[in-house]
């Protein structure tokens, strides 16, 4: 079992809904990026996500491009963001810790070593974007044999047909993208949500977890109440965009937390 299973196991005893943050690893500075880090548990944060900079990232909206850019601006790297992973694990050994990102950083290291070092620093699970089903050979089943969680993304778009495709081979969680379109665009509707979580939980015993487009916290709330967790990303990346003050933006997270845990 994973950190990202056991933490699934202990809300389902506690009746709880998960959720989940991201966070663009570096942004805006590699010590603003990992103070937010290392709040996010406090704040109710039961899995992280961390981005990986990347300079194409074409599943992205403005707010988090940007936020990669930032953080590439200041000098983050795959390694940076792999030590900002180790730094963390040195006070917390239990809340999961997920990579999201695009392939090409990865492949350039080579999946082998990324993968040891990935393990090493205390990664749970991995979300690569633009590796489809059809290359888990190149990254999923090798993250899988090491036992790493390997996260899909399902969408609006992935019918019944592509839907068995996408998840074999998926571990730790499901990820359902409540719109067609880039992050931080329109907002969720739990009504829209409600039937394809079900129609994804009818052919996986996995958690399903719904992101894209939650900005407050009884949108998370609302969207809890139809799956297993909720996702927040953009609307955290704007405050750091903000400038604003880290004890703001984790009561920011925590008010979100908190509509989430309520559902």
């Amino acid at each position: 079992m994973t950190r990202i299973d056991r933490k699934f196991a202990a809300l389902k005893e506690e009746g709880k809904k998960a959720f989940v943050a991201y966070v663009m690893a570096g942004d805006p500075d590699y010590d603003t990026s990992l103070e937010v880090i290392k709040g996010l548990p406090g704040a109710g944060v039961d899995i992280i996500e961390m981005g990986i900079p990347f300079t194409d990232p074409m599943a992205d909206g403005p707010t988090i491009q940007l936020a990669g850019q930032r953080a590439l601006d200041a000098g983050q790297t795959l390694q940076k963001t792999l030590d900002m992973a180790t730094e963390f694990r040195k006070t917390d050994d239990t809340t999961p810790i997920v990579m999201m990102g695009y392939y090409n950083p990865i492949y350039s290291r080579g999946v082998p070593k990324f993968l040891e070092d990935a393990k090493a620093a205390g990664i749970d699970g991995l979300i690569v974007v633009d590796l489809p089903p059809e290359e888990d050979s190149e990254l999923c089943i090798p993250a899988n044999e090491a036992g790493m969680n390997f996260i899909r993304l399902a969408t609006p778009t992935t019918d019944d047909k592509r839907l068995p495709k996408v998840l074999q081979n998926t571990s730790g969680f499901v990820y359902y993208v409540s719109i067609t379109g880039i992050t931080g665009a329109a907002e969720a509707q739990a009504a829209d949500v409600a039937p394809e979580v079900a129609r994804i939980k009818s052919q996986t015993d996995l958690p399903v977890i719904v992101g894209f487009g939650i900005k407050t916290p009884d949108a998370a709330e609302s969207i809890a109440s139809v799956a297993d967790g909720a996702v927040v990303g953009s609307a955290i990346v704007k405050l750091i965009e903000e400038k604003r003050p880290v004890d703001e933006i984790l009561a920011y997270v925590k008010s979100l937390a908190d509509g989430t845990h309520r559902a």
